[in-house]
């Protein structure tokens, strides 16, 4: 598990194929702006991140599919995580159009190519 200023996407390739072979689970701090990936599962990040200070409404897991950088389908908006009844999130999703888009800005800020 590592936190991320910023990342090549081969070197993402590289984390995928140490852990699920062609995904990478990733969590966000959509208010602190801070990104910790490569882990089994989103709760371990989100623990992580939590000890460090970040408040469980502001964390929101996905997965990044580094084969697929470039197009839509690079990040997958799923998680265990994302269940969040208090903030009308019922799904795995992130279901706030504009949550997505801010983890989407914080992605393009940490992984270039």
């Amino acid at each position: 598990m590592q936190f991320l200023k910023h990342i090549s996407i081969g070197e993402l390739r590289d984390m995928a194929l140490s852990m699920y072979g062609n995904l990478i689970k990733v969590d966000v701090d959509v208010v602190k702006r801070v990104v910790i990936a490569d882990m089994e599962m989103h709760a371990d990040g989100e623990a992580e991140l939590l000890k460090n200070g970040s408040k469980q409404q502001d964390l929101w897991g996905i997965n990044l599919y580094p084969d697929k950088f470039g197009t839509p389908e690079f990040i997958e908006f799923d998680s265990m995580i994302n269940i969040k009844p208090r903030q009308n999130n019922m799904s795995r999703g992130v279901e706030n159009e504009q949550t997505r888009a801010l983890i989407t800005e914080i992605i393009s800020e940490v992984i270039h190519e």
